[in-house]
């Protein structure tokens, strides 16, 4: 992979900067970026020839509105020659996720997706809930839509198979059933009531029903049944029985399960006034394993193919593709995506729009779900921006806020001190931007919420002003709304003095008289307060982003609190990971008595060495 430098004639911008450009461009494939005078990227592109893509831009017409306004932006270009387009495909989809340039399609909601996994760390397979790398083992079965997918259908195979979920260390310390298997939701095979040829069929045919066989294990535990009644041992016909009847339920309540396509996913475009929704089913075994919608941000005008191309470029970025992929739409360039998914998936990845019979169903209904999302966005964020408009007014912003950052934060008497921030805007919470602050200023005196406000915000433009001095990103608030009085918004006036920035709107919200909610009052640097209408929905909708972050700053919180809680004096010792610290408490019965052993005590637990152990003793002398 190399990169071709650009051209040093920065007099040039436009169509003229791009035919400068192209005379140097040879035919090789490879990924350019547009920028604009600031150095911002506008656009990230891959071509199989560079020099023909590009060259279609130093076109003087022919291009849509969209395109022209980026080609009259562009002040410079960089380009990046690879071996092959696939290639290419997957370095443009990475710095479109990396830069984020303006006129991109972008997938702004990429987590990872939930799966199951049957763990077989241990000869008792454990059944759980698991997302991110592959690495233990085990057999994996996903992904499902969302984490409320995977619960629902953890509880509907502990109904069935009764397989463990407790951990490992759980399972080896129990001395009697616990509460799952008083509810026929586990087999106990920690006590040996279950043996273990017995129960890995039972993890055989959880596997199964995973894989789509479950009208197989029906059959196969009817004819148990029957057996097991005219041999007699009724209590076992019971069980396979009740194991029947909750099988039966499972299928029941089961969604849209196809018999013709047994992995796939299927996936809609709607696009409406320049917005667009993708609906994302996932089907595996021949089961429909939940849903999810995406809402990627477009550049402006873009068709359909152009859309379900870059989606489906980044959403397989990091995930591995099912053998078959349903689109509503066609992409740009099928064979070239075929090609790059199937390198992915180490195995073909057929990619097709179906035109009848059931696949065809398949894809209605995704649309139909992808049209129905995107409505009732489009009424949410008409709402959400009519409630802005209303906070313009009434605080008599220059505009209606983009971004608005709100802050608070939770501590009980100084202790577990943390800030948290939220953001809203225009389509409402901006999750992934919401952020948290351990307060660790030492000169802070405990419950002096005022220092740990100054904290906060000097971290946070900090923060701005390195990574975005000249506020060319969206990173940048619009308002700021703080939790406080007359005194917290003096505060953080001064702070944003100190840092430059007093020319960003703020608004402390204090709770009123008797702190009810309706009372709300209203502090601006150098106003008078006041308060709003009891009944009007500014008032509200500012309620809602006060109690949100609220809601966070308690949450992150209480997890700061109960891990500090939970924390083992030994967690602190270099070379103690869990093996050993479990070995420790074990012979010792507690972190207090470790503490209180000799040298010779702690080299009698198996893995701990004498000069680990001396490490033990010199720890906690010192503490």
């Amino acid at each position: 992979m190399t990169e071709t430098p650009p051209p040093d004639n920065p007099a040039l911008t436009g169509h003229a900067l791009i035919q400068d450009y192209v005379r140097n461009l040879d035919s090789s494939p490879g990924v350019y970026r547009m920028l604009d005078q600031q150095g911002a990227v506008l656009y990230v592109g891959k071509a199989r020839n560079l020099r023909a893509r590009v060259s279609n831009y130093a076109r003087m017409t022919g291009h849509s509105g969209r395109i022209a306004r980026m080609i009259r932006e562009t002040a410079s270009m960089m380009f990046l020659t690879t071996r092959t387009e696939t290639e290419a495909l997957l370095l443009e989809q990475n710095l479109i996720k990396q830069l984020k340039p303006r006129y991109n399609v972008l997938l702004r909601d990429d987590k990872s997706f939930p799966n199951i996994l049957v763990a077989k760390s241990h000869p008792f397979a454990q059944i759980k809930k698991h997302r991110g790398a592959k690495s233990e083992k085990g057999d994996y079965y996903g992904p499902f839509a969302s984490a409320g997918a995977v619960n629902r259908t953890l509880n509907q195979l502990q109904r069935v198979f009764q397989l463990r979920s407790c951990t490992d260390a759980s399972f080896s310390n129990r001395t009697r059933p616990c509460l799952l298997y008083q509810i026929k939701r586990c087999s106990a095979p920690c006590v040996d009531r279950i043996g273990l040829a017995d129960y890995q069929a039972l993890v055989n045919d959880a596997e199964r029903f995973l894989q789509g066989k479950s009208t197989r294990i029906q059959a196969e535990l009817a004819a148990e049944m029957a057996e097991a009644a005219e041999a007699m041992e009724y209590e076992r016909a019971a069980a396979l029985r009740d194991r029947i009847k909750a099988l039966t339920a499972v299928q029941s309540v089961q969604a849209i399960n196809p018999r013709g396509v047994t992995e796939a996913d299927i996936i809609a475009l709607y696009m409406d006034s320049g917005q667009a929704c993708v609906q994302v089913f996932f089907i595996r075994g021949n089961q429909s394993w939940g849903n999810r919608d995406f809402y990627p941000r477009l550049g402006g005008a873009e068709s359909h193919d152009e859309v379900m191309q870059a989606f489906l470029a980044q959403f397989y970025d990091g995930k591995v593709p099912p053998r078959m992929v349903l689109l509503s739409h066609g992409v740009e360039d099928p064979d070239l995506l075929t090609q790059a998914l199937s390198e992915k998936a180490g195995r073909r990845v057929t990619i097709g729009v179906p035109q009848r019979g059931e696949k065809a169903e398949l894809v209605e209904n995704a649309l139909r779900n992808a049209r129905e999302s995107l409505a009732r966005r489009m009424s949410e964020s008409a709402t959400q921006m009519r409630l802005l408009e209303g906070l313009a007014e009434k605080f008599d912003l220059p505009a209606p806020p983009r971004r608005i950052e709100v802050y608070d934060n939770s501590h009980i008497q100084g202790a577990a001190a943390v800030g948290g921030m939220v953001v809203a805007g225009p389509e409402g919470w901006i999750k992934n931007q919401y952020r948290k602050f351990n307060i660790k200023g030492t000169e802070i005196t405990p419950g002096d919420d005022f220092g740990m406000m100054r904290e906060i915000l000097t971290r946070r433009f900090a923060r701005l002003m390195k990574d975005d001095p000249d506020r060319q990103t969206e990173a940048w608030p619009d308002l700021l709304l703080i939790d406080g009085g007359a005194g917290q918004v003096s505060a953080v006036h001064e702070i944003m003095v100190e840092m430059g920035v007093e020319d960003i709107p703020m608004i402390g919200v204090a709770k009123g008289q008797d702190r009810d909610h309706g009372k709300e009052e209203f502090h601006r640097h150098g106003a008078r307060p006041f308060a709003l209408a009891m009944n009007d929905p500014v008032l509200y909708f500012i309620q809602r982003l006060r109690d949100e972050a609220h809601r966070w700053a308690i949450g992150t919180h209480r997890a700061r609190r109960t891990k500090t809680t939970m924390a083992n004096p030994l967690d602190e010792i270099a070379g103690i990971g869990p093996g050993r610290k479990r070995a420790l408490l074990a012979h010792f019965g507690s972190a207090k008595a470790v503490s209180r052993a000799g040298l010779a005590d702690l080299t009698a637990v198996q893995g701990i060495s004498e000069p680990l152990a001396q490490k033990i003793v010199d720890h906690f002398q010192k503490g």
